[in-house]
């Protein structure tokens, strides 16, 4: 995409946030190229109040949020320093234009991936795993309007992510394929999937990653974090309430809701 046009793009998307205006679709995003190349520059634009990356999140890993969401295919975005918060965090609805909550497994990266545009499989991705945890990933939809959803105006808005809450992480790790996780709120049951949910395997997730990272040239770097994909629905907070999310061998995460 043209750089001025990414560039003033991108500045919209900054004041749309800023604003706390709805989520529209953006007119003039040709490709999904193109729409990375928005979010390339709307994450530089962020930087300034949240930090530099600190890792990654895939979305639309699993087939229940592709059929929520009417897109076939995963997407990235970029997590932001000082948007990573620990198991136990408060978080506020009102920083957000609607908040949702996604369930899912964070991976730690624990050496530098190589750069290849053609993926690794799971067994080669996972000596460049430190640790697996359980997450929560704070999504910012803006209230978008499910039922005509612009893949390439979500990706150009760093693919909604608003932060992530976090577990310790586990080493080693259980069969990931098999591992269930569930989510309440407030002690009651909202969900459940597993790890097999998210592309047959986490690790697939962070293949599909560094794929796409080579795509922009770059790479997964030791210490960051990912984010492979929610293994049900968004939840959307709409009062006060506590979340838990546990998967057995990786104990559990939470977030209280304000």
């Amino acid at each position: 995409m043209e750089e001025t046009a990414a560039q003033r793009m991108a500045d919209l998307l900054f004041a749309e946030h800023v604003a706390n205006a709805a989520f529209i679709t953006q007119d003039g995003l040709a490709s999904i190229s193109d729409a990375y190349d928005v979010q390339d520059r709307h994450v530089a634009l962020l930087r300034a109040a949240y930090g530099e990356a600190a890792g990654y999140k895939v979305g639309l890993t699993s087939k229940p949020m592709q059929v929520f969401c009417g897109i076939d295919h995963p997407i990235a975005g970029v997590v932001l320093a000082s948007r990573v918060h620990r198991t136990g965090a408060r978080i506020r609805r009102t920083d957000f234009g609607r908040l949702g909550l996604e369930f899912e497994i964070a991976v730690r990266i624990a050496s530098d991936v190589p750069a290849s545009t053609t993926p690794l499989t799971a067994a080669a991705i996972a000596p460049h795993i430190g640790g697996v945890g359980a997450a929560i990933e704070l999504v910012d939809d803006r209230g978008a309007d499910y039922t005509n959803l612009d893949v390439r105006s979500l990706v150009a808005d760093n693919s909604w992510n608003g932060g992530i809450v976090v577990s310790e992480f586990a080493a080693p790790w259980p069969d990931l394929e098999a591992v269930l996780g569930k989510a309440a709120r407030d002690g009651a049951p909202i969900g459940e999937g597993h790890g097999r949910d998210i592309l047959g395997h986490p690790f697939n997730s962070v293949a599909w990653l560094a794929a796409h990272l080579a795509t922009r040239g770059e790479a997964l770097k030791a210490g960051q974090v990912v984010m492979t994909g929610s293994v049900m629905k968004t939840v959307f907070p709409t009062e006060p309430a506590s979340y838990r999310f546990a998967f057995e061998g990786l104990g559990a995460v939470e977030v209280g809701v304000e």
